[in-house]
């Protein structure tokens, strides 16, 4: 039995086919097939029940699994403990796509000292990213409050979480649009950098939202970006769930939207407040990772984090 078999055991399990997982790991089906059957030959147990066109695991499969993704970790993380700072893996990082814009930076940073290692980060909702984290495809999860606190199917108790800061979402409008036009050509004064708008001048425009939750990807309608239609019901033009294109519709001055207040770091952006909104929205952000597993690199990476929150 050996690493490789397992990679290819654990990758064939988690896909929907053969075929699928050849193309992930750029291997024949062939050498795909010859792997599993290496493996069951030298457990002495067929791990999967096979039909003509689908690989299922068995009983003895889904035992084997989650022996094989301990192998992999420990094996991973022997490589990297005994490489020190000069060891070369991968950070692989799961999450919402609008959390790993935020703090991208903020990990990249932390991960300064390990010159040969590098970051993958992959661009998912909430529990997608807590299920990657389970099957040992991510090394840890960016998350916020709310599933924390409903402990999502994934959640396990070898899990640790670490507050990275809150985010505030924030009413947004491109340079060109009407109301920043109008505001500048008035000589309105900001506050706190942001210009002073009523809520009548906002409800007066289109607005551009997404169908889901940035963050947990759930269907919510009008709901779905955290502002309050039952205190200020707007009109929504335009739905859309591509964050860029949405960016890119709110950049035309054709739109406003309600986003996190990190993206005013975007020059052709400005923060609209409205004098007489009776309601705020924000969200915690934490990264969960799996203690047990973890890697000396990990828990050094956790723990500039942390310093570095303590800081801001």
């Amino acid at each position: 039995m050996n690493l490789i078999d397992l990679k290819i055991f654990a990758c064939v399990a988690r896909q929907p086919s053969l075929g699928a997982a050849a193309q992930e790991l750029h291997l024949t089906p062939s050498a795909v097939s010859k792997a599993l059957r290496r493996l069951e030959g030298d457990l002495d147990t067929v791990l999967f029940d096979r039909s003509a066109k689908q690989l299922n695991l068995n009983a003895s499969g889904q035992r084997m699994l989650e022996f094989a993704r301990n192998m992999l970790a420990m094996a991973e993380q022997a490589r990297a403990d005994m490489g020190g700072e000069q060891a070369s893996f991968s950070c692989r990082v799961a999450g919402p796509a609008i959390l790993l814009w935020r703090h991208a930076s903020q990990l990249a940073s932390a991960m300064a000292t390990y010159s040969a290692a590098d970051l993958h980060m992959s661009s998912m909702y909430e529990e997608d990213a807590l299920a990657a984290l389970a099957r040992g495809e991510a090394n840890a999860a960016l998350v916020t409050a709310e599933v924390l606190d409903g402990r999502a199917a994934y959640w396990s108790p070898e899990w640790q979480s670490l507050p990275l800061g809150e985010l505030n979402l924030q009413l947004l409008a491109g340079l060109q649009h009407p109301l920043v036009l109008s505001a500048l050509e008035q000589g309105a004064g900001t506050q706190a950098g942001a210009l002073q708008v009523s809520s009548g001048q906002v409800l007066a425009h289109d607005f551009v939202s997404p169908t889901r939750s940035l963050f947990c990807g759930k269907q919510r309608g009008k709901r779905s970006d955290g502002w309050r239609d039952d205190q200020l019901p707007r009109k929504i033009a335009y739905w859309m769930d591509d964050l860029q294109l949405l960016l890119s519709m709110l950049k035309s001055g054709k739109a406003l939207a309600y986003l996190p207040d990190f993206a005013l770091a975007d020059t052709e952006l400005v923060r609209l407040e409205v004098v007489d909104c009776g309601f705020s929205c924000s969200e915690e952000v934490h990264l969960v990772w799996n203690a047990r597993t973890a890697a000396q690199w990990q828990l050094e990476l956790v723990a500039a984090l942390k310093d570095q929150s303590s800081k801001a």
